[in-house]
């Protein structure tokens, strides 16, 4: 199945956000955040999933958009 919602790598969502891996993690961990992981078993954070405003996500669509979508398993 082929997501057309934007992902972001780990280090991508960091920057992007402003926090430390270890941030992105617990995020992970306690479910503030939504992931996939690609066939080669990397974590994909949803860019949609970053914020609650709609806004500030669709913001950063935008940015990436450039990115080529991850196809996933």
């Amino acid at each position: 199945m082929i997501s057309d919602r934007q992902t972001l790598s780990i280090l991508q969502a960091c920057a992007h956000v402003g926090v430390s891996r270890r941030t992105i993690y617990n995020w992970i961990n306690s479910g503030k955040v939504e992931y996939v992981r690609t066939a080669g078993g990397a974590v994909r954070i949803f860019a949609d999933s970053l914020w609650r405003d709609p806004a500030s996500a669709r913001s950063l669509a935008a940015a990436v958009v450039s990115q080529p979508p991850v196809e996933t398993a």
